[in-house]
């Protein structure tokens, strides 16, 4: 206990080398990828939790309420001491997609590359790091864990966890904790811890246009047959008002945490070019935290290279709207429903249908496992005390814990730097701040324990 910096200092070199091992698994769960390899990262993630002391480790799946198999999940227990409390540890084994290999600055997005302090590659920072850091604190306290431990490690979170609340229903009593650690989120900045206290929801949808039963010649007919294409363009361009905040008026609003967000960091982190100007009304991290949002994040029409000269009768676009803390889901959809519906954009056939939906999360970060998790951030990170931050992404299964576990303390802790760009090319980890993390969850299962 007197030395536990010097414990997580002297397992780091062999939680790299494990962390290493466990990108080069493509464990992606979309559809069209190779689920086996999900299966081959969970049963990874399963030897690691039993070598670093966990004796109850199993790999565990369901169905999804459509009735599609779920991905595998690991559960790892270790009984609490007495008098002691037990501690959930959450993160996903499953990756986004690479994407196109072409905007990665290596060969293989899910190969290791070190450069300038940070570690490259698919999954190593979402939520690859996340699972090790876990690993990371119990390696360094080995048999000597003060609280008991459950670490629960998701294969499908990246795809929506659609299989995730019937799971936890089906393991709700191992699954039963004090505390919850979700490590799945990010810090304010390098050298500047935060715990997340809020997260806004989704809702992603399908906007399909219909303006005739066939294509036909652009030259004959264009001028008084409108074509599908530019109809969606025109409705996409009603999701926004003239200054670039969301134009459905019944989305809530609310207000974020203190902080201020500097322009040119947030330029500098989103690759901004120059002349591109902001969107939206208010603070900043009040756009990206507790307003909604509209994107449209792809479209179903003919390549421009290949188009034919003719008017679409069809096309269809995919919307993702994120929005506040308060929101819900269901609620948003209908919002966003109506709204597309009104427009009537020359009397086109407009259908409007769900993909998915997520809910947002408050946290009320008071009490004594709030406490104990500043005061382990503030001492991994040598003074400097963690400040409650808000993220644009969501993480909708939290709402699903606070549901099923109401009495536990919810800390939704990460691995992520602002410069992490989890989801995106050249994904990374910054390794100076993978130790703080790793030391911190060691120094948090520590004051969590009963004093004396």
């Amino acid at each position: 206990m007197s030395d536990l910096r010097s414990a997580v200092e002297a397992v780091l070199p062999g939680v790299r080398a494990d962390l290493e091992r466990l990108v080069r698994i493509p464990s992606v769960a979309f559809p069209g990828f190779d689920h086996s390899h999900v299966r081959r990262s969970a049963e990874a993630v399963a030897e690691l939790l039993k070598g670093a002391g966990l004796p109850d480790v199993k790999i565990v799946s369901t169905t999804a309420p459509d009735g599609t198999p779920g991905q595998p999940a690991v559960i790892g227990r270790r009984p609490a001491p007495e008098g002691a409390p037990t501690v959930l540890l959450y993160a996903h084994h499953d990756v986004q997609p690479a994407g196109n290999p072409a905007e990665w600055e290596q060969d293989d997005p899910f190969e290791i590359v070190e450069r300038d302090g940070r570690l490259f590659g698919r999954g190593a920072a979402d939520d690859k790091a996340g699972v090790m850091a876990h690993v990371a604190a119990l390696r360094a306290f080995g048999d000597d864990l003060p609280v008991g431990v459950t670490v629960f490690v998701e294969g499908e979170e990246e795809y929506g966890s659609a299989s995730l609340e019937k799971l936890i229903e089906e393991y709700q009593e191992e699954l039963a904790a004090d505390v919850i650690v979700i490590a799945d989120s990010g810090n304010w900045d390098i050298g500047h811890p935060a715990l997340t206290t809020s997260l806004r929801g989704l809702v992603n949808a399908y906007i399909e246009v219909r303006t005739s039963t066939h294509a036909v010649h652009s030259g004959m007919f264009g001028g008084t047959v409108p074509d599908a294409l530019t109809v969606l363009c025109r409705l996409m361009a009603t999701l926004h008002d003239e200054k670039g905040d969301v134009a459905i008026p019944e989305l809530i609003r609310t207000e974020a945490s203190p902080l201020d967000y500097p322009e040119e960091r947030l330029r500098a982190e989103a690759g901004m070019l120059d002349g591109v100007e902001f969107i939206g009304t208010g603070r900043l991290v009040e756009r990206m935290w507790t307003k909604p949002t509209a994107t449209v994040l792809g479209i179903d029409a003919p390549g421009a290279q290949e188009s034919a000269n003719a008017l679409q009768p069809y096309a269809r676009a995919k919307v993702s709207i994120r929005i506040a803390p308060g929101e819900n889901d269901m609620q948003a959809f209908e919002y966003l429903k109506k709204h597309l519906l009104a427009q009537d954009v020359w009397g086109a056939e407009v259908t409007v249908s769900l993909d998915q939906g997520g809910l947002p999360c408050v946290i009320d970060a008071t009490g004594p496992a709030y406490d104990a998790a500043r005061d382990a951030f503030a001492e991994a990170w040598d003074g400097v005390r963690p400040v409650d931050i808000g993220v644009g992404g969501s993480i909708p299964f939290i709402a699903t814990f606070q549901e099923m576990f109401p009495q536990a303390a919810v800390l939704v802790t990460g691995v992520e730097d602002p410069d992490a760009r989890a989801h995106g090319p050249n994904e990374s980890l910054h390794l100076g701040e993978f130790a703080r993390v790793c030391l911190a969850e060691a120094y948090l299962l520590r004051n969590l324990a009963p004093k004396g």
